[in-house]
């Protein structure tokens, strides 16, 4: 398994704490694989992109009218997290859905 998002996400965090056995991926440092970016569009579409970070409030509209993987590989800060991998299955933030679609309680 394994965990993409910031090391000072609280929300990252708290996924991790109940995820103990999940490789932890800081995006900022490490970034993300681009197949992994690429099956996450796919799967989540623009709800992959946090519209709601610092780093979007920063873009001006010419940035943010560029295509969203783009933004994403130059930004990596702009992904919704935390993004986990379990099995080949992606799953984005850490909503009641994801908890249970990993198992936990």
């Amino acid at each position: 398994m394994h965990l993409y998002g910031l090391k000072t996400c609280d929300t990252c965090r708290k996924a991790l704490k109940s995820l103990p056995n999940a490789e932890f991926i800081d995006v900022r440092a490490d970034g993300v694989p681009d197949s992994v970016l690429a099956r996450a569009f796919d799967t989540f579409g623009e709800a992959l992109l946090n519209t709601r970070s610092t780093t979007w409030r920063g873009l001006d509209d010419a940035e943010r009218a560029r295509p969203p993987l783009e933004l994403l590989a130059d930004n990596p800060t702009l992904m919704k997290r935390p993004l986990i991998e379990q099995n080949g299955t992606l799953y984005l933030g850490w909503s009641a859905e994801t908890k249970q679609g990993l198992g936990v309680a």
